[in-house]
């Protein structure tokens, strides 16, 4: 076995430097929540640090030149009879790539925090869950087995509750964090579901274990690693946010714009399509199982994109977004591009925290606005921007640069990797010709992410500026502390597209060699699927064609001065109301699911089974029979010894009666 390099061995700080900081800024958010400096440092300073580490981490596994997984244990968690689970840590390509990407884009999520959130009466708490979701977001990703995983797995779901509904004061605000937080716990089931029968296959839950008994002890395309796999699935539905678990993640900018950004872009949401990669070789064994995977994330990338066109809260736009992108993500680990679907996890990890931030610039800037004006209007809402590139023409220009490298027009990030994804379900589509309805699914979404990501930029920074005379004079570019995170950002939605280029391009595949010792455990249990030169060139042309055509079209058809504030807007009609209230999903789950659940549970649970048979049959009655019991006692009870006597006699006399018989 190859020497674990000193370098790798650190991999534990990277996880327990969060840690630290959260139980430091816990402390002083409960005994001096306005030292704010110590709050700052502590809460940057320990994901910054292991930001560090894990590039330590990182070049010291590259220079092993290892390809079996590292796997460090730390102490024994739960040894129960043939259950033998180790608190422990697996570095590997993938892992490792999740924990420069958690610990990078965290940290500057972190700093932008500080101008953010600076005024905040609950800034230590703030920065406490903030910690906090970046530790178990660590724990999930480099876990060496199914239950650590689970650990992270409910941790960030935990925290997500946490900021949410962080601002809970509103219940608004704290009913989208019960609301993330259930929707995910029905997703939980199915992953503890596969948990339980995993191990009642193979034995054992330790990933490099599962992995390896998995091809000599399931049938490729059985039903059981079917279950296991769609059971695993339905976990990465409620997490990352698919149809039909996906309707939390839109309610979620109920948060601070830094908790949408760090919930959205690097962390949470990407863990089921980390786990699906992570578990490639029981996916690629299920073939019908990572159909649906493909089919969910096609259908969920356009159906998202469909709704955004239509939505007017400049965050709820970008989640749609989210959920749209997700869906590309799913799409590729679906068709068995494992490397590709990573790759755009990657690329979208850094266009998209861009744009969340460089929303949180356009929203700080306005409500600093209505607020030195004594106005009390929305300032999420694009019918009350416009114009804003002249006042804030950093945040314009970078917020570009996330929108372009999002709709996917070269020469930006978002293009190569969402372009592998295309091509690789075109290429499937030889042996399969649903991955054509797939690939189709997608090109048609890609057309709808240009339209509503330009149409976004445009009434936010062109066009009349609509915030009203008094707040122009107050709109200002937002100070350093919150540019600079956005500068770096752009720089990797820019250049991140070089970690992958396609096969036709020079320097190709760079990521794809990196994460071969992972994904060829399942590669083996797929069809080769290449494409040729001319076909790759055509796809490439076709992807620019479309990203150019949106941009041209929504550019064209969209009138920004025609659009008035949010307060004198008229409503939707036909299809557009449609779209607005997106599809009124909510309110079918509600009508069909909740309120029937919830007159469940006042009429038979409570009124029933709790009030009339626990409480009344149950607790009062024998109280009441007691009582009665007890009366009786007392009428006998008459202090009259010819009364004890009389009956006594009687009483024998029915005994030698009965006895007699």
């Amino acid at each position: 076995m190859t020497e674990i390099p000193e370098a790798v061995r650190l991999v534990w700080l990277a996880a327990a430097l969060p840690l630290l900081g959260f139980l430091a800024n816990g402390a002083l958010s409960l005994f001096r929540p306005a030292a704010r400096r110590a709050v700052t440092a502590i809460g940057v300073g320990t994901v910054a640090a292991a930001f560090a580490v894990s590039v330590l981490v990182a070049a010291g596994l590259a220079g092993s030149g290892a390809h079996e997984p590292v796997v460090l244990t730390y102490w024994s968690w739960i040894p129960a009879g043939d259950l033998v689970l180790n608190l422990a840590f697996q570095v590997d390509q993938l892992s490792v790539v999740m924990l420069l990407v958690v610990t990078g884009v965290g940290a500057l999520i972190h700093v932008f925090s500080i101008g953010y959130m600076g005024e905040d009466p609950g800034y230590a708490r703030y920065f406490a869950y903030l910690n906090l979701f970046i530790f178990f977001m660590l724990v999930l990703v480099l876990g060496s087995n199914f239950p650590v995983m689970f650990v992270g797995w409910e941790g960030v779901g935990l925290c997500s509750y946490l900021l949410i509904g962080f601002w809970f004061e509103d219940k608004a605000n704290a009913n989208a964090g019960k609301k993330a937080f259930i929707m995910n716990r029905i997703g939980d089931a199915g992953f503890l579901i596969a948990m339980f029968l995993i191990f009642r296959s193979l034995g054992t839950l330790e990933f490099t274990e599962v992995f390896r008994l998995a091809p000599v002890s399931f049938e490729v395309g059985g039903t059981l690693i079917t279950l296991i796999t769609l059971a695993l699935f339905l976990g990465c539905t409620g997490k990352s946010a698919q149809i039909p678990l996906y309707t939390w993640l839109p309610d979620a900018m109920a948060g601070p714009t830094p908790v949408s950004a760090l919930i959205h872009a690097a962390t949470m949401v990407t863990a089921g399509v980390y786990l699906v990669a992570r578990a490639n070789v029981l996916f690629a064994m299920a073939p019908i199982s990572s159909a649906v995977v493909a089919g969910i994330g096609a259908l969920t990338a356009l159906f998202a994109a469909t709704i955004a066109l239509k939505q007017w809260d400049i965050k709820k736009v970008i989640a749609y977004s989210t959920v749209s992108q997700l869906g590309y993500m799913f799409l590729g680990v679906g068709v068995g591009a494992y490397v590709s679907g990573i790759f755009h996890l990657v690329t979208h990890a850094f266009f998209k925290a861009l744009m969340f931030l460089a929303a949180g610039n356009v929203i700080y800037a306005l409500h600093q606005a209505y607020h030195a004006t004594h106005r009390h209007e929305d300032a999420q809402d694009l019918r009350n921007m416009g114009g804003l590139h002249r006042y804030m023409p950093w945040t314009a220009a970078l917020m570009w640069i996330g929108g372009l490298a999002n709709i996917g027009l070269p020469p930006f990030s978002g293009f190569f990797s969402k372009d592998s994804i295309l091509a690789a379900a075109f290429a499937r589509g030889h042996d399969a010709p649903i991955f054509y309805v797939f690939w189709a699914l997608g090109t048609v979404g890609a057309v709808f992410t240009a339209l509503y990501i330009t149409r976004l930029l445009i009434y936010t920074f062109h066009g009349p500026n609509r915030t009203g005379e008094a707040e122009r004079q107050h709109l200002r570019e937002a100070p350093p502390v919150m540019t600079g995170p956005l500068v770096i950002l752009g720089l990797g939605s820019v250049f991140a597209g070089v970690l992958n280029l396609p096969h036709v391009l020079p320097a190709a595949g760079w990521l794809e060699h990196w994460l071969e010792p992972v994904t060829s455990l399942g590669a083996v249990f797929l069809p080769e699927f290449h494409l040729t030169a001319g076909t790759e060139w055509g796809l490439l042309a076709l992807a620019t064609a479309i990203a150019v055509a949106g941009i041209a079209a929504a550019w064209r058809l969209l009138k920004p001065e025609a659009l008035v504030p949010a307060r004198q807007a008229v409503p939707e009609r036909g299809i557009e109301r449609v779209l607005a209230n997106k599809y009124y999903v909510d309110e079918i789950y509600d009508a069909l699911i909740v309120r029937p659940l919830i007159w469940f549970s006042e009429r038979v649970l409570w009124r029933t089974v709790d009030a009339l048979l626990i409480d009344g049959v149950a607790v009062n009655g024998m109280a009441r029979l007691t009582r009665l019991f007890g009366w009786i006692g007392s009428r006998l009870q008459t202090g009259q010894v010819g009364t004890y006597v009389v009956l006594f006699v009687l009483g024998t006399l029915v005994l030698l009666r009965v006895m007699a018989g």
